[in-house]
C-alpha cells in the first residue's frame, strides 16, 4: 500500500443477473493522496462489473506499468487489464500487447468524449480492447466512506449500487 494512502474497507454483495455471479467480496483499498473519491468509487464499480475471485486492485496511480485492476492466470499471464480515465495510445498499446483482454472505463463526460474522438481511429486496430463510458445518474462519490457496505445488482448491463436508502444507477455505454 502506498505511503500516506488512506485505507478504505468495502464489503460488496454482488448479484450479477447477466453473468449469474453471486458473491460477497471484502475489499481493502488504498486511496493514493492524489486520487479523489470519484476515482476511488470508479475503481470499485470496475471491480463490480468484472468481479472474479482472481481480480485484484493494483498500485494504479502509483505505478506506471500496472493497471488499476487486473486478473492473472495461475501461470502469471494477464487475462484482464482494467484502466480508468483517458490513457494515452502508448499505454493502451502496451496493455493490449500484454493482456488477453483490456477494458478502459472512462467516466468524466466532457473530457471522456473529447479524448475518445481524438484517439478513436487509432484504437480500431486493437481487437482485445473495450472502451466503456460509465453513465452515472448521481454523485457516486457520496458513497465513499472509510467502511462501506454496498449491495450491487446488475441486470441488462445496468448496475444499481445501493447503500442503506441511497441507490445510484450506472449504465455502461460501450464506445468500442
Amino acid at each position: 500500500m502506498a505511503a500516506n494512502a488512506t485505507i478504505y474497507k468495502a464489503l460488496l454483495n454482488i448479484a450479477n443477473m447477466d453473468t449469474h455471479y453471486y458473491e460477497e467480496h471484502n475489499l481493502t483499498l488504498a486511496q493514493h493522496p492524489s486520487e479523489n473519491d470519484l476515482r476511488l468509487m470508479i475503481r470499485i464499480i470496475a471491480f463490480i462489473f468484472n468481479a472474479h475471485e482472481d481480480l485484484v486492485f493494483c498500485k494504479g496511480i502509483a505505478q506506471d506499468d500496472e493497471p488499476d485492476l487486473w486478473q492473472k492466470s495461475l501461470g502469471g499471464d494477464i487475462e484482464l487489464w482494467i484502466d480508468l480515465g483517458q490513457p494515452d495510445e502508448k499505454r493502451i498499446k502496451k496493455a493490449c500487447g500484454r493482456a488477453d483482454k483490456v477494458i478502459i472505463y472512462t467516466f468524466q463526460e466532457g473530457m471522456a468524449s473529447s479524448w475518445f474522438k481524438q484517439i478513436e481511429n487509432s484504437l480500431k486496430r486493437f481487437r482485445n480492447l473495450e472502451v466503456i463510458y460509465l453513465n452515472i445518474d448521481a454523485e457516486v462519490e457520496s458513497l465513499a466512506k472509510r467502511a462501506m457496505k454496498l449491495q450491487a445488482n446488475i441486470s441488462d448491463g445496468e448496475l444499481s449500487l445501493i447503500e442503506d436508502d441511497t441507490t445510484i444507477l450506472i449504465k455502461k455505454d460501450i464506445w468500442k
